[in-house]
């Protein structure tokens, strides 16, 4: 599936960056429209450890930060929108939240036991992550020091998607763990069948990832050190992006 998608890309880029005026314009809402699905899957892949249970420990911002900050750089190397970043990730939150809203209008009933949960209709995925308020931070600052080297562009743009996606999910994560959150637009009372309620994700109770503070520090220092990495992978890939004419 990964590959099918990249490919898509590869051959899009290569029209975009053979095209012009509002050819290219057009052509790039399809080069878009290739990202949000390739942010999807990455973030998809890594499902099982972005519950949002585990969203006060830092493992999970370790995993989010190995999968989205190489597509901010990306995007915004291939695209010469000013706002790709923000495009990209808010046409993927709109889209998962239109899925986990048709989901919740499919009947269903569970055909494999054991049953947990009193399953009337399809289950949706959990609501996404606020990978926008990110994505916006790094449109701003990307355009602010483009005469920087690689490397400390990296670094600072990587440490700004941290630090604001942790701003933004930490209070966020609080709140989906609460019953304010359980209603069909949000719908963390939408869980899967086979989830017994006495384990944390029934009982809606955290998840700790690290035993001690040492050990949580040392992976959010980890998360920081991918966020850089990261970003300046997609920063690379995204100059050989636009070169790319066949």
């Amino acid at each position: 599936m990964t590959g099918i998608r990249f490919g898509t890309l590869v051959l899009v880029l290569a029209e975009v960056n053979r095209a012009t005026a509002e050819y290219r314009a057009r052509l790039e809402r399809v080069l878009f429209f290739c990202f949000v699905f390739l942010l999807a899957m990455t973030v998809g892949i890594m499902q099982e450890d972005t519950f949002h249970f585990f969203m006060h420990g830092a493992k999970f911002y370790l995993v989010v930060m190995l999968a989205a900050p190489i597509w901010f750089a990306a995007v915004s190397r291939a695209s010469e929108n000013r706002w790709a970043a923000t495009i990209m990730t808010g046409a993927y939150a709109l889209l998962h939240i239109f899925f986990m809203q048709i989901l919740q209008l499919v009947p269903a009933v569970p055909k494999l036991g054991p049953v947990y949960q009193n399953i009337t209709h399809l289950v949706p995925p959990d609501f996404p992550l606020l990978l926008i308020v990110p994505a916006i931070v790094f449109d701003l600052v990307r355009r602010r020091i483009t005469t920087l080297n690689r490397w400390t562009q990296a670094a600072i743009l990587g440490a700004a998607s941290l630090i604001s996606f942790f701003a933004v999910q930490w209070p966020f994560a609080t709140f989906l763990m609460s019953p304010a959150s359980r209603n069909w637009f949000f719908a963390t009372n939408n869980l899967p069948y086979f989830v017994p309620p006495t384990t944390p994700w029934g009982s809606y109770a955290w998840l700790p990832t690290e035993s001690t503070p040492f050990q949580f520090a040392l992976r959010m220092l980890l998360a920081l050190a991918a966020a850089i990495l990261m970003t300046r992978v997609g920063l690379s890939w995204g100059d050989w992006m636009r070169r790319l004419r066949r």
